[in-house]
């Protein structure tokens, strides 16, 4: 037998033993935020209501961060957070953009990262609600502030404060005002199972619906800075894709399916797979163009040369970036959204 063929029967092994009996959740499992263990149940499983047009308006924010240098101490990271505002067919958006320097080991600058960005969303959406300028717009020239009803969708998991969390302000304003507060995940790795599998598959399997909601998976804790309740919703019939929603409105424990209804009437646009086409549309707005990001390089080495610092910092990144050019990546903003 072959290496591959041996490596193939190994793998096969171990993937049916994973199926089959799930795996040890147990020390190894280091995560930012804590595993959600739990055995799915069909009786949680309800049935949402296709909605074709919807009087609400939805707003979403999303960041992106693309590396401009980076070595083993430090890197420079171009941060570009953006909203989409969709008012039925109306459709408008803005960003905002900021270069950041963190120094320190990769982990350290990962969080880092992490954290800057949920501080530009949570500062971009309190803007929205308070029809503050953003970036060269003023936001109160061309939408109406959110009202009551209205949505506002975050990227991510409902954990507010502490550590990696948005603005604690941000839900009590959201609450002021009674506009709808979500989180939607485009994915979520710390929901197992009973088993250790991924709780997302081993529920769409027991789901009859051609759209449906799972509430709740775990109720808010806000002594845990877990803001809403954790959910799954499937909001396009022709897409498989499942995704975890955080609710952070209390209003609308009375009627989830209701309350979630509406977001179907924004995933049927092809290229979104099911996602709300207002967080796809944040989330596109929230790249970079390469021109933007060369522009952004330049004027940085012209900065660091002008401070006699930039062949020492120059040596350093060589030192670091040997292996991402054999693997093809000659400038590090070619690296993606990860590469930290």
């Amino acid at each position: 037998m072959s290496k591959i063929q041996e490596n193939l029967a190994e793998l096969k092994t171990k993937l049916k033993a994973y199926v089959d009996g799930g795996r040890q959740i147990g020390f190894s499992d280091i995560k930012p935020q804590p595993l959600i263990i739990t055995k799915p149940d069909m009786t949680k499983i309800k049935p949402l209501k296709k909605v074709k047009t919807c009087d609400s308006r939805f707003v979403a924010v999303d960041c992106s961060t693309r590396t401009l240098k980076r070595a083993h101490n430090w890197g420079i990271y171009l941060m570009r957070v953006a909203y989409a505002w969709v008012d039925g067919r109306t459709v408008n958006w803005g960003y905002d953009e900021s270069v950041v320097a963190p120094v320190g080991d990769r982990r350290y600058r990962s969080n880092f990262l992490i954290d800057r960005r949920l501080q530009l969303e949570s500062e971009m959406a309190l803007k929205l609600l308070h029809e503050e300028s953003i970036g060269d717009s003023a936001v109160g020239e061309t939408l109406r502030g959110l009202d009551e009803g209205d949505y506002v969708l975050l990227d991510g998991a409902s954990f507010f404060g502490g550590k990696r969390g948005f603005h604690t302000s941000l839900y009590e304003e959201a609450l002021r005002k009674k506009v709808n507060l979500l989180a939607i995940s485009k994915q979520s790795p710390m929901l197992c199972d009973e088993k250790g599998r991924d709780f997302m598959a081993s529920t769409s399997f027991l789901a009859s619906y051609p759209l449906w909601v799972y509430h709740p998976v775990k109720e808010a804790n806000m002594e845990q800075h877990l803001y809403g309740d954790v959910s799954l919703v499937k909001l396009c019939e022709d897409s498989q894709h499942v995704f975890r929603c955080d609710i952070m409105d209390p209003l609308a424990s009375n009627d989830v399916p209701m309350f979630l209804s509406p977001l179907t009437s924004l995933s049927e646009d092809p290229r979104c797979l099911g996602y709300p086409v207002t967080l796809w549309l944040a989330h596109e707005f929230s790249g970079a163009s390469i021109s933007k990001i060369l522009q952004y390089y330049d004027l940085i080495e012209e900065a660091l040369a002008a401070d006699g610092i930039l062949e020492t910092l120059r040596r350093e990144e060589l030192s670091c970036s040997f292996a991402d050019k054999l693997h093809g990546i000659s400038n590090p903003h070619e690296g993606g959204e990860g590469f930290v």
